[in-house]
């Protein structure tokens, strides 16, 4: 294990210890998908509310998801410069602490993928890559199929057809689709930060339609409400949860608000997360959905495209509003 001398620490951002609002832990929605009348209804109100909602009953094999996170953490366990050898990211590939090109920085290394690319170049350095790689396909491919669902309930409950509108994106083999392996390694050094947190990855939105995430039964992930406040989202490694983002904000006229999170450091123990990001293909046009649009409304966004909005994204630092230079005028 690597050990940080406080200088060094000081490069990374911190944050006062956290203490969490534990009334808000059994206020967390919660869809089951085994009961697609409810679930449709409950997707609606939870994206309303909060930008955010916890999936069980979700039909992705635990064996899937175990032998992923096994695989994961064989290999962020390998030595640093075994992993350096699939990196840096251009995008895609193994990177660490740098998040994103403009000066983002976090205590974490991760692997980001093209979900709708073949794998077979995936760490092919590694003893028995195919063990990896098929870990990583047999589960994109069940979250996918899950992501689905949950976009077609979604419509459904707003009442658009068809209801495949919000999911053709995702299927679409040309979507722009990626998916993240992120680890945050525990870092005992917190104990000289009297008082302090560590940042792991920084506050943000998530540009694509949704984020669907998975995570191992560490603490860390905290998320805003209405006002403003930070809440710690307990850790449930048998549900999936689902974040709204900046593009299905604008696609529902602002019904829908992208959900600004972030995750914290562990001094004790790692945090392993699996993100699938449903993006569109680069050329689809993201403006509000007519339906969504009442008699007496106005659309809030301008029209453009996954890639235009894509590009600006990732010239943005990660607090920054993504969406400040797509909105109309008359927004105050």
């Amino acid at each position: 294990m690597v050990v940080l001398s406080r200088p060094a620490l000081d490069h990374f951002s911190h944050i006062k210890t956290y203490k969490p609002t534990s009334n808000f832990f059994n206020e967390i929605p919660v869809v089951d998908l085994s009961n697609p009348d409810e679930a449709k209804t409950s997707i609606i109100k939870a994206c309303e509310e909060f930008g955010f909602f916890k999936v069980i009953n979700h039909g992705v094999p635990m064996d899937f998801i175990n032998k992923l996170e096994d695989e994961a953490f064989k290999f962020f366990n390998l030595p640093q410069s075994e992993k350096d050898k699939s990196g840096p990211p251009d995008p895609f590939g193994y990177g660490s602490k740098r998040i994103g090109r403009n000066g983002d920085i976090g205590w974490i290394e991760y692997i980001l993928l093209n979900t709708n690319q073949d794998q077979k170049t995936l760490f092919t350095f590694r003893e028995n890559p195919e063990i990896f790689r098929s870990a990583v396909e047999k589960y994109i491919t069940a979250v996918k199929t899950m992501s689905f669902e949950i976009l077609e309930l979604m419509a459904d409950g707003l009442r658009i057809e068809p209801r495949n509108v919000l999911s053709k994106m995702l299927s679409d083999e040309k979507s722009d689709s990626c998916f993240r392996l992120n680890h945050y390694p525990p870092c005992p050094e917190l104990g000289a930060l009297s008082g302090r947190n560590l940042i792991g990855f920084g506050e943000h939105t998530d540009p694509q339609i949704i984020s669907v995430l998975r995570s191992n039964n560490t603490s860390g992930f905290q998320i805003t409400i209405k006002d403003g406040a930070w809440l710690s989202v307990p850790p449930d490694q048998n549900s999936f949860f689902i974040n709204v983002g900046d593009s299905l904000q604008v696609m529902t006229n602002g019904k829908f608000k992208s959900l600004k999170h972030r995750v914290l450091a562990d001094p004790r123990k790692a945090r392993l997360s699996m993100i699938f990001f449903g993006g569109p293909p680069l050329s689809e046009k993201i403006a509000p959905l007519p339906s969504l649009v009442g008699k007496d409304e106005e659309s809030l966004y301008k029209e453009f495209t996954w890639w235009e909005y894509k590009t600006s994204a990732y010239k943005s630092r990660l607090a920054d509003n993504r969406l400040g230079l797509f909105q109309k005028s008359h927004i105050n």
